[in-house]
């Protein structure tokens, strides 16, 4: 037992002492591992959907442009790819939140200029 107790303190490893203290510490440095990892995923999901959008919006807005559609409805695809641009920018620099808010308002932007067609 002494011997136990005076590897901790002189800092040896904790695995090889066998105290429970020491599975908390693993157990919280996996848990930070996983809670960046998600945040990375969080964000290059919330930048990779604002960059699809705004490449639709601006597509759509293209589209729109050569028809005989009111010019409404390509300002309205062209503004609402911006605001999706915008999101995509907010989701790299990990404002995943506010991107999601960004890209609901994006879309309904070109959904209201689908409406005036």
């Amino acid at each position: 037992m002494d011997e136990i107790s005076g590897a901790a303190e002189r800092g040896e490893d904790a695995e090889r002492t066998g105290s429970p203290e020491s599975a908390e510490v693993f157990e919280e440095a996996d848990d930070d591992a996983l809670l960046v990892e998600q945040a990375r995923r969080a964000r290059w999901a919330a930048a990779g959907t604002g960059v699809v959008l705004a490449l639709a919006g601006v597509a759509a807005a293209l589209l729109r442009a050569a028809g005989a559609a009111p010019v409404l409805v390509a300002t309205a695809y062209a503004g609402g790819a911006a605001v999706c641009a915008l999101a995509a920018v907010l989701g790299a620099r990990g404002r995943t939140r506010r991107a999601l808010w960004t890209t609901i308002a994006g879309v309904m932007v070109m959904a209201l200029g689908d409406q005036f067609d």
